[in-house]
């Protein structure tokens, strides 16, 4: 029998032998850390990867990735337009990274009711407009319906702004349009469809509408909008596609990031990742102290054993291979349950049944999201196992500092 199977044997019988001993609870205890630490990293990465998806994703649903305007325009009014016939927008499939393109123009505005007045903010679309990715913001009615030969007379206003104005699908509005120094325009227009993002930047004024109507109402010929909104194929090549668009526009065009027009939200989704990382180390710390204070129990409770094992010739590896190999088992079976306790609170507690609320006003949804990322689990597994099973050759280093004689008396 070689080094390493006396090693895994006396470390088996070490483990059947302990019983309700105090190392054994200690055990137990470690144990216990270890799979809430990894519990607690799974859920926190689960639900922070959820809630950046859920943001990403209704942050992307009005503004794109990138958003291309003529550079003496304001966010607020689309005064100067850009032509549709431009390199960017008729050749947009030749830029690496780029997945779609659509068109859009903004005007300020008044809804009117009897009882009300709402100053909003229109923002026209067309017919390429990425409904795909708009879809889960819909939460009653149905979306513009848009014609061939003039404007589409519906609009899709905030849940926010129906409950404002007292405003239903199916019921007809006046919108005043401003114009500067000028009598501002009148429509009657239909409330097609509701939708509901729980962001304020963009149900407290945002109403959908067709962007004939607002090039009409701007008196743009049909081959002018307001600017073009650019999906990426992946948010991370944002700034590669970013410096390629700009090569590619006019010299009177603008190109403005996401992470820059609505640079607020993006900056407290990067602090809240240094949170979660300053919490993750914390525990990984603690969980690193449990084994090795664990394993050091075990060593001296066993020290009249390692003393009788020297005396018989027993080398200090073979010693520290048979704690490692006891430590080892003890954080393979808390990664175990660690991960059924993560895994199994992420997918029947919330995933499914969603049981945790939220302040939609305070974190733009009404539940705690999850997202699966299935190789980050598997790496903070992989990285729990690596870091603390290292750890373990701090406590098994004292092993060869004992001396038999003193070990045997030792009581």
């Amino acid at each position: 029998m070689n080094s390493k199977n006396v090693s895994l044997f006396i470390a088996q019988k070490i483990r059947h032998t302990e019983g309700e001993s105090f190392s054994a609870t200690v055990a137990r205890i470690g144990v216990g850390g270890i799979a809430l630490g990894l519990a607690v990293m799974i859920i926190s990465f689960a639900i922070l990867g959820g809630f950046k998806q859920k943001i990403y994703q209704k942050i992307f649903s009005f503004g794109a990735h990138l958003q291309v305007t003529n550079f003496e325009s304001d966010d607020s009014y689309m005064d100067e337009p850009v032509p549709l016939n431009t390199r960017i927008y008729k050749n947009y499939d030749k830029i690496p990274g780029i997945a779609h393109v659509q068109v859009f123009g903004q005007k300020l505005g008044l809804l009117k009711t009897e009882q009300e007045v709402q100053g909003v903010l229109l923002k026209g679309v067309g017919k390429d407009f990425n409904y795909d990715s708009f879809r889960s913001n819909m939460v009653e009615g149905d979306f513009i319906q848009f014609k061939d030969t003039t404007y589409s007379q519906d609009i899709v206003i905030s849940r926010r702004i129906s409950r404002q104005l007292n405003l239903k699908p199916g019921d007809r509005v006046f919108v005043y349009f401003l114009r500067d120094q000028k009598q501002p325009r009148v429509r009657r227009l239909t409330i097609s469809g509701v939708y509901e993002t729980g962001m304020e930047e963009f149900d407290e004024s945002i109403v959908l509408s067709d962007i004939a109507l607002l090039q009409r109402m701007n008196d743009w010929s049909a081959d002018k909008v307001g600017g073009y909104e650019i999906f990426l194929k992946d948010f991370a090549t944002l700034e590669q596609v970013q410096a390629k668009v700009y090569n590619q526009m006019e010299y009177y065009m603008k190109v403005v990031p996401v992470t820059e027009k609505y640079i607020q939200i993006f900056e407290w989704l990067t602090l809240l990742n240094r949170n979660v990382a300053i919490f993750l180390a914390l525990i990984l710390f603690v969980a690193c102290f449990n084994m090795v204070a664990i394993v050091l129990i075990l060593i001296m409770e066993r020290t009249q054993m390692i003393g009788l094992l020297k005396a018989v010739g027993a080398s200090d590896g073979q010693l520290r291979n048979i704690f490692m190999v006891s430590g080892v088992r003890l954080v393979v079976e808390g990664i175990f349950w660690g991960n059924v306790v993560g895994l199994g609170f992420c997918a029947s507690l919330q995933y499914f049944f969603k049981i945790i609320p939220l302040d939609q006003e305070a974190y733009y949804m009404s539940y705690v999201p999850i997202e699966w990322d299935i190789p980050l689990i598997l790496l903070l597994n992989l990285g729990i196992f690596v870091l603390v099973a290292a750890v373990l050759l701090i406590p098994t280093a004292i092993i060869s500092r004992i001396q038999p004689v003193k070990a045997l008396r030792f009581d």
